[in-house]
């Protein structure tokens, strides 16, 4: 499941939670869609008809353990609005930096274990997928972009480089185009 797997590792997400009995339909009906996806790209010619995500059975599926996120982090919940995502999460950092140590002070800010949010635009065109990061809270207080910029280059880029504040990647699947709406996610394939 690429598309669920790289757009959870761009906006750092990852967990694993029970899924309840009530999320189970919403579980199964995103499946549905990625097995479509996927199969839809080996076709000669993809059937071009959107095929709409929505919130809740992204959610569902991110935290049924289907998505294997970073060490560290989890309760995700995704919220999407017209281009932008928000995702609320958990998260260890203590877990995510194990095994390096730094005396910068603008590191402080990423130890122990706290509630974060992170807001972004995200879109993609032309099969390619852009994430600018606008925000990280943690706890409440608003991350400053530099401090955010030394973490994402200390912790996040030697082993995913492809992440940062701003990311760009080829979407998987021969999807041409995702948009975020209001509680939705609309991808195209070509």
């Amino acid at each position: 499941m690429k598309l669920v797997d790289t757009a959870s590792a761009v906006l750092l997400l990852t967990l694993s939670a029970a899924v309840t009995y009530a999320q189970r339909p919403a579980v199964q009906s995103m499946e549905r869609k990625l097995a479509h996806i996927e199969s839809n790209a080996q076709a000669p010619t993809p059937d071009s008809r959107p095929t709409v995500m929505t919130e809740e059975e992204v959610n569902a599926y991110v935290n049924s353990g289907a998505v294997q996120l970073p060490r560290g982090v989890e309760r995700v919940r995704l919220e999407g609005q017209s281009g932008i995502v928000t995702s609320h999460t958990r998260v260890d950092f203590d877990q995510i930096t194990q095994g390096s140590r730094s005396m910068n002070p603008l590191l402080a800010l990423f130890s122990g274990v706290h509630d974060v949010e992170v807001t972004a635009h995200a879109h993609g065109e032309r099969g390619v997928g852009y994430v600018h990061t606008d925000r990280v809270v943690i706890d409440g207080v608003e991350v400053p972009q530099m401090a955010l910029q030394f973490f994402i280059d200390r912790y996040i880029k030697p082993k995913h480089p492809e992440i940062g504040i701003d990311s760009r990647f080829q979407m998987p699947d021969r999807i041409n185009s995702a948009v975020v709406g209001q509680r939705q996610l609309t991808v195209v394939q070509k």
